[in-house]
């Protein structure tokens, strides 16, 4: 079986930074077991597989290299990216199918515009195990679908050294992900932040989108905007223009692509 095999960085203006992902369109669904093999040959942090429905929407999973997701911001832009500018390039917007529900990723001018839901966090004592393998004690620890770590300092944030292994072995009692967030330190944005889940295969997502339905709503309440600007400081490092509407949060972004091609899949 041959199909479309498109490799895009995604939250960024420029190749090699902002977050690669592989976007694979199918004709039909493969078993779940071939997705997951197919993720960790592309080793990346994310593979989105879709499949175009009769009404022109598209059924979208993610897989990191080793487990299905939920939800995923960049690979969603990134497929909302290969749609609108490969497949359907008269259409400004796309409608995905998701574990998720339905999310939409429109285009406005150079960027894309994801529709995600908000999830307001909520304080909660900080786990001990985790805390002891990120490293530094957080200001302020709260929850939801991932544990979310406020420091006072953007110079925090970029220090931090997580021990991966215990780390890893701390997340498997609960709990997707870490993310650290902290306040910008210049007029480059308005918050920055880090996420690590080794226990997922990524020991640090270069750009997390879906992280910002928690990041959002917290900052948004904190600094009594509804706009945040907001910087992943990863290595690679990506940009994010979001807006908390009451239970959604739009995360604006942009994409380059890298790689098209054809995948080979075995029968």
């Amino acid at each position: 079986m041959r199909c479309p095999f498109y490799q895009v960085d995604a939250f960024t203006g420029e190749a090699f930074r902002g977050n690669p992902a592989a976007v694979m369109v199918l004709e039909t669904w493969l078993p779940d077991t071939t997705l997951q093999a197919i993720a960790a040959e592309n080793n990346l942090a994310e593979t989105a597989f879709l499949v175009r429905q009769a009404d022109r929407d598209y059924q979208l999973r993610w897989f990191t290299p080793v487990v299905e997701v939920p939800l995923c911001g960049h690979a969603t832009l990134a497929s909302a990216f290969v749609i609108l500018t490969e497949i359907d390039t008269t259409a400004d917007e796309v409608l995905f199918i998701t574990a998720s529900g339905r999310l939409g990723v429109r285009r406005k001018g150079g960027m894309f515009v994801l529709d995600f839901p908000a999830e307001t966090p909520v304080a909660c004592e900080p786990p001990g195990d985790v805390v002891a393998a990120v490293g530094t004690p957080p200001e302020e620890t709260l929850c939801g679908s991932n544990h979310l770590f406020v420091y006072a300092s953007e110079a925090e944030v970029r220090s931090l050294e997580p021990d991966m292994r215990d780390l890893g072995a701390a997340l498997t009692g609960g709990g997707r992900g870490v993310i650290a967030t902290a306040p910008c330190s210049s007029d480059a944005g308005d918050v920055v932040s880090r996420f690590f889940a080794p226990h997922h295969g990524i020991p640090e997502d270069p750009v997390t989108g879906s992280a910002h339905c928690m990041i959002v709503p917290y900052w948004a309440a904190r600094l009594g905007t509804a706009f945040i600007h907001a910087l992943q400081v990863s290595h690679r490092g990506g940009e994010l223009h979001c807006r908390l509407r009451r239970d959604r949060v739009d995360i604006a972004g942009q994409a380059v692509a890298f790689i098209k091609g054809v995948a080979t899949i075995p029968s």
